[in-house]
């Protein structure tokens, strides 16, 4: 009897989220990417020493890049390296991808957003989603229902 086990090591784990995207997009879709980085980068994030919250994917002669993520480097990364901590970083997408979200965002008025960073594996991913901005009623409509579920929730709970 051959059982798969799934491993620790192979479940992904979070690095870094960013959570006022959902707040303040509507995600469309969500995409799966890699990034180019330098060994030191890969110390800090192993660290936990990356922030995603305030970057956001732009397209550049036609690749996309990360551009406001933070990697704070650690003191004993390198001494040979100059460290840039807020360096733009290339997306890993296929062609098909690259001209399917070129096509979104320039066309159609949709931004990439940062979503989540995590390790699949051995790898670092990111994802990134498709969204679009709310204006501040739509905020408001989304907490108005979040309110009264919980609310609800609490009132069966009782009975």
């Amino acid at each position: 009897m051959n059982k798969k086990t799934t491993k620790s090591s192979d479940l992904p784990t979070t690095i870094a989220l960013n959570r006022k995207a959902r707040h303040e997009y509507t995600i469309e879709q969500k995409y799966e990417t890699g990034l180019v980085l330098q060994g030191w980068e890969i110390k800090g994030i192993r660290a936990g020493k990356m922030q995603i919250a305030d970057s956001y994917v732009v397209f550049r002669r036609g690749e996309p890049w990360l551009l406001g993520s933070l990697v704070n480097p650690l003191l004993s990364a390198s001494t040979h390296i100059t460290t840039e901590p807020d360096r733009t970083r290339k997306l890993l997408l296929t062609k098909r991808e690259i001209n399917t979200l070129l096509g979104l965002v320039e066309r159609k008025g949709y931004t990439l957003i940062p979503l989540a960073l995590y390790w699949k594996g051995n790898k670092i991913k990111l994802e990134i989603g498709l969204a679009k901005g709310k204006k501040s009623h739509d905020k408001r409509d989304v907490e108005r229902d979040r309110d009264w579920q919980r609310e609800k929730q609490r009132l069966f709970k009782k009975h």
